[in-house]
């Protein structure tokens, strides 16, 4: 069975709205603190397994999570189907909806298709939106804007707007975040574009939350005033995220720092092949919390050597104990 991070200290994190002016220290948190960008398990028919997928949920907020991204990539939007994704949203909302707040994926290269996986989330009960900018077919700038505009209009729910030009081909250029900022539900942008110092403009500029979404600069993101991480890492290591925000929010930087380098081998170990839905799955499979590993084609399982190097790692952390 899994383990909980044995030297993540209890916490709480205050999560604000965008518009509190309780502490002008610490940064609004609109989507909480430490999200997850959750695993969707399969049977090994290649099936949605839905209670597994609440198993993970359950554990993931145990664990510290104070939010939970479904049908994002590492959730393989690309390979699961409307029904599904309403069908685990709504599951996982009743498992979880009331201690964490549950955000769906809304992502697509056809506006039309997003549209409706958004409204299909709200529908679900999901209670925020994960909108990445159109991928493949490389819009142009206004193409970008109007497509998540398009999706934005459509809801009733707050908006992360998701900058990952290394998997999309795009990335949302500062006039066309500048634009879809002043927006009435777009409030955050989750960044894995790997460039701090132009997210900390973008922040100060704009006003919008940001997210980290790269889990090799979670502690960067943090000590730039960022309100929180979406991470992948987080399904072994969301109570040592949560350490981190903790400390970051108390101003005791070497000690976030020191979290952040405790949690470099796991980092490594998870994202370090560019496979962050397939060893997740591999670590949480390792760990018991779900049946089997089955991933969808075009991915596939990682290699033994892969596993049990993971396998070692997740040792060595005190995160598996057989």
């Amino acid at each position: 069975m899994w383990n909980v991070w044995p030297a993540a200290r209890a916490c709480r994190v205050t999560v604000m709205p965008m518009d509190s002016t309780a502490s002008p220290r610490l940064p609004s948190r609109t989507f909480g603190s430490v999200a997850t960008a959750m695993v969707t398990p399969f049977h090994e028919d290649g099936s949605i397994d839905v209670d597994a997928g609440v198993a993970v949920a359950v554990k993931l907020v145990d664990d510290g999570c104070d939010a939970l991204v479904l049908h994002g990539t590492t959730g393989e939007s690309p390979t699961t189907h409307q029904p599904e994704k309403d069908e685990l949203v709504r599951a996982v909302v009743e498992a979880v909806g009331e201690r964490a707040m549950v955000i769906g994926g809304a992502g697509s290269n056809d506006t039309a298709h997003a549209v409706r996986i958004a409204q299909g989330a709200e529908r679900s009960g999901a209670q925020g939106l994960l909108v990445v900018s159109p991928y493949y077919n490389r819009p142009s700038q206004e193409g970008v804007y109007q497509h998540i505009k398009a999706v934005a209009d459509a809801v009733d729910l707050p908006v992360i707007l998701y900058d990952i030009p290394g998997r999309t081909g795009v990335a949302i250029a500062d006039e066309t975040l500048d634009r879809l900022a002043e927006h009435p539900r777009v409030k955050a942008v989750k960044d894995a574009t790997g460039n701090v110092p132009a997210g900390f403009e973008r922040m100060a500029r704009t006003g919008l939350e940001f997210y980290s979404g790269d889990d090799a600069l979670n502690f960067d993101w943090l000590a730039h005033g960022a309100s929180g991480v979406i991470s992948v890492v987080g399904h072994v290591a969301a109570g040592a995220y949560a350490e981190m925000v903790c400390e970051v929010d108390a101003g005791d930087l070497p000690g976030a720092r020191d979290v952040a380098a405790r949690l470099r081998p796991l980092v490594a170990a998870i994202m370090g092949g560019g496979q962050g839905a397939v060893m997740s799955k591999h670590a949480l499979h390792l760990q018991g919390v779900i049946p089997t590993p089955t991933v969808r084609l075009p991915l596939v399982p990682a290699g033994e050597q892969e596993v049990a190097n993971l396998a070692a790692v997740l040792r060595a952390e005190g995160l598996l104990t057989a």
